[in-house]
């Protein structure tokens, strides 16, 4: 099954959501999905550098439901803190893809070649097959998927876009401009 999960186009927008780090959150806000008919496109969660948030990255498709109905049930939740849209020109997005690969010895140092080109890493090594583990843009991931595919994939699970503003590149209080050359 091929997902073509680039670029975010008119039908898919990007939200943010912060919520409290409580039991049932993540099922309250998949329900309201659910319940409504929205189509998730890709999510992922996780607690944030405050163990009483999660922020949960939701790719919503937006020919079910109009942005600001989805936003506006969103924020009926309780546990919902902040919603915000990540514009793709306006955001630093990333996905982890996890890959199982048939290489036998022939084939075994061409994989590994792409590897390298995609600054991924074998993370398991099977006598038919290597596992591998690629992270960054969603264009990088749907590239480096493709070029798997002639090999064969004998699984694959990609974690869903997470996404953060681009930081403000302005002067810093000493005065210092920040530029790109600082950003690891």
């Amino acid at each position: 099954m091929t997902r073509d999960y680039t670029p975010i186009g008119p039908r898919h927008r990007l939200l943010s959501v912060l919520v409290e780090n409580k039991a049932g959150v993540l099922a309250r806000v998949a329900g309201l999905f659910s319940r409504r008919g929205y189509n998730i496109f890709s999510l992922a969660v996780a607690p944030t550098d405050n163990e009483r948030f999660s922020r949960i990255s939701i790719v919503v498709d937006v020919d079910s439901a109009p942005l600001e109905q989805v936003v506006a049930q969103l924020d009926k939740l309780i546990n919902v803190v902040e919603i915000g849209e990540l514009h793709p020109d306006e955001a630093r997005e990333a996905e982890l893809l996890l890959v199982s690969v048939a290489a036998d010895a022939s084939q075994r140092s061409q994989v590994i070649q792409l590897v390298g080109v995609f600054a991924g890493r074998i993370v398991d090594v099977g006598h038919e097959a290597i596992t591998v583990m690629v992270a960054g843009t969603p264009e990088l991931l749907d590239d480096f998927e493709s070029l798997m595919k002639p090999y064969g994939i004998a699984g694959l699970q990609r974690s869903g876009r997470i996404a953060l503003p681009k930081l403000d590149r302005g002067s810093t209080a000493g005065g210092a401009a920040v530029t790109a050359s600082h950003i690891a």
